[in-house]
């Protein structure tokens, strides 16, 4: 006898309760496994759910709740931007405190063409979203792994985007070709490498390459102060996302690397401590 979709839905919310999931995460898999809407899902509570659709629905909600594999990666992608991105076991789920950092960078600039790197850029998402936001932008995304700058060329191709992708450690590869960029946008590693077991061990399936910067977190904006001297043009604008407690570290950093910018610490929707942007226009 066939089950309902109540019913599967109900079972899934309960499994996930039972292994400290959301539970609505449930409704959001099995929209995915109908390609229905919520509207649409609400409307087909009652209809019956077709045995092979429920068998690979029930494995992926095993997955979720044994394997910790994040929902993202089940179904393939995530929303930022209003866009619908393609993320994998190779990049970084997008988040919403990203989007604040994206928005900012937006407000304190202009239309007129300007040159921007986004360094590990991981998904693409803030290099294809500056890209489409700003076109007369010229747009450069830096990744060390390759295999994460596949899955940003594959959202650039999907999103319609122009954004120069290149394979590197931070920001040599344009320091390479003797590039200089007006600006510079990245939410680099900042987990301290003591926090990674505390982590929830959905998070922990992230890529720790993405995640973790060293043994106080802070180890890739120390790399990146040596890097962008060599980059950045006289008016340029910096902004990083950091961790909760880093705002402080992350200021005194840039204030000390360009002595005359105006340098800010903002606070995300959550009223953490989450931007850092230096803004040399004011040298």
């Amino acid at each position: 006898m066939s089950s309902k979709i109540y019913e599967v839905l109900q079972w899934a919310s309960s499994f996930f309760r039972e292994h400290g999931k959301e539970e609505t995460a449930a409704e959001w898999l099995l929209r995915h496994h109908l390609q229905m809407t919520r509207a649409q899902l609400f409307a087909s509570l009652r209809d019956p759910m077709d045995e092979a659709s429920k068998q690979t629905f029930i494995s992926d909600v095993k997955k979720h709740a044994l394997e910790h594999i994040p929902i993202q990666y089940l179904i393939g992608y995530e929303q930022f931007y209003g866009r619908t991105f393609i993320v994998n076991e190779h990049v970084l789920i997008p988040r919403p405190e990203t989007e604040e950092l994206v928005s900012h960078v937006l407000a304190r600039t202009t239309e007129k063409a300007l040159s921007v790197v986004d360094v590990g850029t991981g998904s693409g998402a803030i290099a294809i979203t500056l890209s489409l936001e700003r076109p007369t932008w010229h747009v450069y995304g830096i990744d060390i792994a390759a295999s994460s700058l596949e899955v940003a060329a594959r959202n650039a191709n999907q999103l319609g985007a122009c954004v120069h992708w290149l394979e590197g450690d931070l920001l040599q590869p344009i320091i390479d070709r003797g590039i200089q960029v007006d600006v510079v946008v990245s939410n680099p590693p900042y987990i301290p490498a003591s926090d990674v077991p505390a982590l929830s061990p959905v998070v922990q399936k992230e890529p720790l390459r993405a995640l973790v910067g060293g043994e106080d977190g802070l180890l890739f904006y120390r790399r990146l102060m040596e890097q962008l001297p060599h980059v950045v043009t006289s008016q340029a604008l910096i902004a990083f996302e950091i961790g909760h407690g880093q705002g402080q570290a992350v200021q005194t950093m840039l204030q000390q690397t360009f002595p005359s910018a105006h340098v800010d610490v903002l606070f995300d929707i959550n009223s953490k401590e989450r931007i850092v942007i230096a803004d040399l226009a004011s040298e």
